[in-house]
């Protein structure tokens, strides 16, 4: 049936591709919604993962439907993520000059030690994942590696980082609550 639809909107029939984006839509969306945590961003990005995927429809090459449209979600679902991080980071260096003084007045012990001991207690706590999960977390969080570059670190496919990290988001998903570092 998949195939079918495909290679019919494949040859630019748009009817076939509503109907793999209606059959598709929930997948997309909780493929994303996991990475962005929030239900507009989500809708947002799962939109812009169908004309990904329909730009991209040309290439596929009947390798599992399904998983293909999903990584296409996840890693456009990342990239998400790491530009809102970014902007985040590149607004408070604008504003750095201007509320450095303050900043620093204001600054107490009290907020300087709320601060270590958080940061103490995010490491106690990633020291609390499975050795084998360690690494890859770290890696691609903390220091922000891709799935190209682990790889190549730990000298296996990116298949397998890709693997090793939903296992170890499926262990913190088990092991702890979301509330857990706020």
């Amino acid at each position: 049936m998949d195939e079918t639809l495909i290679e019919k909107a494949k040859n630019g029939n748009d009817h076939a591709f509503r109907l793999l984006v209606e059959k598709y839509r929930a997948q997309i969306y909780k493929s994303v919604y996991p990475v962005l945590r929030n239900q507009k961003d989500a809708e947002d990005a799962a939109q812009e993962v169908f004309l990904k995927i329909y730009t991209s429809l040309p290439k596929y090459e009947n390798q599992g439907f399904k998983t293909w449209i999903t990584r296409i979600a996840v890693n456009h679902a990342i990239d998400i993520r790491r530009k809102k991080v970014r902007r985040r980071e590149e607004s408070a260096n604008d504003m750095e000059p201007i509320e450095h003084e303050a900043s620093q007045v204001e600054k107490s012990t009290e907020q300087t030690i709320i601060e270590k001991e958080r940061k103490q207690y995010i490491r106690s706590r990633l020291e609390e994942l499975p050795e084998s999960y360690r690494g890859i977390i770290i890696g691609f969080y903390i220091m922000e590696k891709t799935y190209q570059q682990l790889a190549e670190e730990q000298q296996v496919q990116v298949k397998t980082i890709e693997t090793k990290l939903y296992r170890a988001r499926k262990w913190m998903k088990k092991h702890w609550k979301e509330n857990d570092f706020s």
